[in-house]
């Protein structure tokens, strides 16, 4: 394995159109999963100059509550901060294109007396963990999301003054001995009010970046590699400068490019749809697996069938930084999780209206929250059963 190597992850904001269409994918699962926890719900967005279009399958009052979901597009929009020219909360034209799911699908992935439930489409999916940062997540994409995290906070809070929802940001990681050691380049890229140039931009975001970064990470970053808007100008941003859709920003979403993925989106899709349930349950379980210790960096992949409840492989690898015979991981997985979709559903408690939370800053990372019960996936409830293995 590499071990000096130089190593870049990109996020995105909420107001990057494409964050906008999975974030009211993702409040239209809410919205059905609320109603009935066993909706089935596949939405894709399209966001472009003043335009929202909702399409996809519901199991659910799909006509009945057209208008509902409508506002609750609004209220979206609203939240990120749009109130601009070319696409507002109050203006923009919404198109509702969601109709009753297939009954083939249905019949597959449903539960019956001879059947458990299947999973919602065959593919596979990864879960990744290692110790490069307290979030045992890649040091790259964790600051990358950092840096817009607290960018919209100080917007939204007012501190921040000039900026507007659009914006992007890389991170650029020196690594020595396989461990992050100096950011060597940083990008910074957001929309901002007219007549702003690219050095206010620069003094505005600057006091967000040494937040977001540890400082002995910055010390060597030179003042040429931190580029801030290095097109000069930004005000034309959203889904006005650029069309969003749904499910374009997966490796946003994950690790940063540091892990594989294995293709599926996740938001829109309900929880029977294991492109979103399973690969949280593989992080689930790769970070569970680094926290105890058994290895520093740790990828799970499964594999699923259309309409078939059980994975059909489950498979470990530590890139050689095991103390714990990786066959030995693997074995005791299914174990300690039942892998089925109905398995993953009920251990992680993903029948509830938890996702609109889930669309911006990525998937995996986030803080469990034990009172709203919001990313069970990042909880670290199986250490010590893991920890039995060394």
């Amino acid at each position: 394995m590499k071990r000096d190597y130089v190593f870049t992850s990109e996020s995105v904001s909420e107001g990057h159109p494409d964050k906008v269409s999975d974030r009211i994918s993702d409040m239209v699962v809410d919205h059905f999963i609320s109603k009935d926890p066993f909706a089935r719900v596949a939405c894709e967005t399209l966001t472009t100059t003043n335009r929202v279009i909702l399409s996809g399958e519901v199991r659910g009052p799909v006509e009945k509550d057209k208008d509902e979901i409508i506002q609750k597009v609004r209220d979206c929009i609203k939240d990120i901060g749009y109130e601009q020219e070319g696409f507002h909360w109050k203006n923009a034209n919404i198109s509702y294109f969601l109709h009753e799911q297939s009954a083939d699908i249905a019949m597959g992935v449903d539960s019956s007396s001879n059947k458990d439930e299947g999973a919602g489409d065959q593919g596979i999916m990864f879960g990744y963990a290692c110790k490069e940062t307290e979030k045992l997540m890649p040091a790259p994409i964790h600051y990358s999301h950092k840096i817009l995290e607290l960018m919209a906070k100080g917007r939204k809070d007012g501190i921040l003054k000039g900026l507007e929802p659009d914006s992007k940001s890389q991170v650029t990681l020196k690594y020595v001995d396989g461990v992050p050691n100096a950011v060597t380049s940083v990008v910074i890229s957001t929309q901002h009010q007219e007549g702003l140039s690219p050095k206010d931009i620069k003094e505005i975001v600057t006091p967000v970046l040494k937040d977001s970064i540890p400082a002995f990470l910055l010390n060597d970053l030179k003042d040429e590699e931190f580029y801030v808007n290095p097109t000069g100008n930004f005000v034309i941003g959203g889904p006005d400068g650029d069309t969003g859709l749904t499910g374009r920003k997966i490796i946003v979403d994950t690790y940063g490019g540091a892990a594989p993925h294995g293709g599926g989106a996740f938001s829109g899709k309900d929880p029977t749809k294991v492109d979103r349930s399973a690969a949280y349950a593989a992080r689930y379980l790769a970070k569970n697996v680094v926290a105890a210790n058994l290895c520093t960096q740790c990828t799970i992949q499964l594999s699923y069938a259309i309409g078939v409840a059980k994975p059909l492989s489950i498979y470990v690898n530590t890139n050689g930084t095991n103390n714990v015979d990786e066959e030995k991981i693997e074995k005791v997985i299914p174990e300690l999780m039942n892998l089925t979709p109905k398995g993953i559903r009920e251990k992680l408690d993903l029948n509830r209206p938890i996702y609109e939370t889930t669309a911006a800053y990525g998937h995996f990372g986030r803080s469990f929250d034990s009172n709203k019960k919001f990313f069970t996936w990042e909880q670290l409830d199986l250490v010590d059963d893991l920890k039995s293995l060394s």
